[in-house]
């Protein structure tokens, strides 16, 4: 099976340029100037014209909760993948605090096969940490496996890592790029009774910046470089959210050889504290949204490669269980449909290139997990692709979200790109609204 993309303005390593893209079954055949003749090849092709819209190589997101198993009434991995895919993701890397928690090898490889059944998208699985699965860790494939993520802050089920010798001998021992949320718990507890003392149950969501404090994140951040630092351990800090953390990163080293490395979320460079007047608890992430400065300083510590990947900590809870006293409502919430198109806003309002946004979505997404054969636009790639029609306003409402929670909180938010067809391994898996139900996607591999 041949497909020729035609007349596509290409985004790829950088540079813009005007050609096609010749797919031969799942992979890049070939990238063709514009002025190339394709008149031979749309004989034997399934030809796509996109138009002279913008190609890009699939997003890449390397951290996601789709919930399955054991939280499937907010989410699964058919589901969360339709919406990813909508919304031109076409890889995802998963998270392990589902129920069970992804804590052996037989739990991880349950996850593994739902994806293989369920995932329109490509896909990959963290291995979870705790105080007491070392030996398990261990054991995890650093081919087929993204990494391994350690909860420094509390989290769902037996997912805390606070003893100090098992992340010791997880730093020194672990081959894989361990992933870590990083809040120190002990400052989170000492603060929520502090606040507890003062409102009882009736918190404001706009403390909650407050309770999960930026002491708290630099505290923890500080501690998983150190470690990281003294074992040399390939480390990924997820979703720094303080422009404090920034200053414990280099952005000297090119990024194949960084041993640290760091992300940074969409709704942390979208939202500030500003906004719990009006979105409330549907805001409420840990960690916390905080400052206006905190959200410029982040896209900035992008913008200078202190932060070298975005990505979107897609956590979809159901409504109820968002609408509840602070203490009650459920932090996180759904992103992976809207990911690309919230960054395509930073382009337009002058904050960020096109090239930058490949860069840090896909390019380095790849890069930093040392993923084979995705992420860049030429031959031997497989052609996980996607088409942006940089203006198409639209505007996000309940009847056009995929999420299977049902809400978002870009919710009445005027986007002014869209998404017009997002190919899979060389697969049309999203064509102008339309979606192939019945493709499924690849485990990802790696070269650890």
């Amino acid at each position: 099976m041949k497909t020729l993309i035609k007349n596509a303005q290409i985004v790829n390593e950088g540079q813009i340029t005007k050609g096609h893209v010749l797919i031969e079954g799942e992979k890049i055949a070939e990238v063709l100037a514009m002025d190339f003749d394709t008149s031979a090849l749309e004989e034997s092709c399934e030809v796509v014209d996109v138009n002279n819209n913008y190609l890009m190589p699939g997003v890449i997101d390397d951290q996601c909760h789709f919930r399955e198993p054991g939280l499937t009434h907010k989410a699964n991995i058919h589901t969360e993948s339709r919406a990813a895919v909508a919304g031109g993701t076409t890889s995802f890397m998963e998270m392990p605090n589902t129920v069970p928690n992804t804590l052996t090898q037989e739990l991880l490889q349950d996850k593994y096969d739902i994806g293989a059944a369920t995932s329109l998208a490509n896909y990959s699985f963290y291995m979870g940490a705790s105080n007491d699965n070392i030996e398990e860790v261990l054991k995890t494939d650093p081919k087929t496996v993204c990494g391994v993520k350690v909860f420094m802050g509390s989290s769902t089920g037996n997912m805390l890592v606070d003893n100090k010798e098992t992340l010791e001998e997880l730093f020194s021992k672990c081959k894989l790029l361990i992933a870590a949320h990083c809040e120190d718990e002990t400052t989170i507890r000492a603060n929520m009774a502090a606040y507890k003392e003062k409102y009882g149950e009736d918190v404001p969501i706009e403390c909650h910046p407050e309770i999960r404090s930026e002491e708290a994140c630099y505290l923890s951040s500080s501690l998983a470089i150190e470690l990281a630092k003294k074992h040399n351990t390939r480390f990924h800090l997820f979703h720094l959210s303080t422009a404090k953390e920034i200053g414990l990163l280099e952005n000297k080293t090119p990024l194949r050889e960084k041993r640290i490395t760091a992300e940074a979320c969409i709704h942390h460079m979208w939202f500030s504290e500003e906004d719990y007047k009006t979105k409330g608890a549907f805001i409420k992430w840990n960690p916390a949204v905080k400052k206006a400065s905190d959200r410029d300083a982040i896209l900035q510590g992008v913008l200078d490669n202190y932060i070298d990947v975005i990505a979107t900590d897609h956590a979809p809870h159901t409504v109820d269980e968002k609408l509840n006293t602070y203490f009650n409502s459920a932090s996180g919430g759904p992103m992976v449909q809207h990911a690309l198109v919230a960054m395509l806003e930073h382009y337009h309002n002058g904050k960020i290139s096109l090239g930058r946004i490949v860069e840090k979505m896909s390019h380095a997404v790849a890069d930093c997990f040392r993923i084979e054969d995705r992420g860049f636009i030429k031959a031997g790639q497989f052609a996980d692709l996607v088409v942006v029609d940089i203006d198409n306003p639209w505007t996000v409402e309940k009847e056009n979200l995929l999420y299977k929670c049902g809400w978002s909180p870009m919710e009445g938010y005027t986007f002014k790109s869209k998404v017009m067809q997002t190919f899979v391994n060389g697969h049309l898996v999203y064509n102008l609204g339309e979606l192939d139900e019945d493709y499924r996607g690849q485990r990802m591999t790696f070269d650890h």
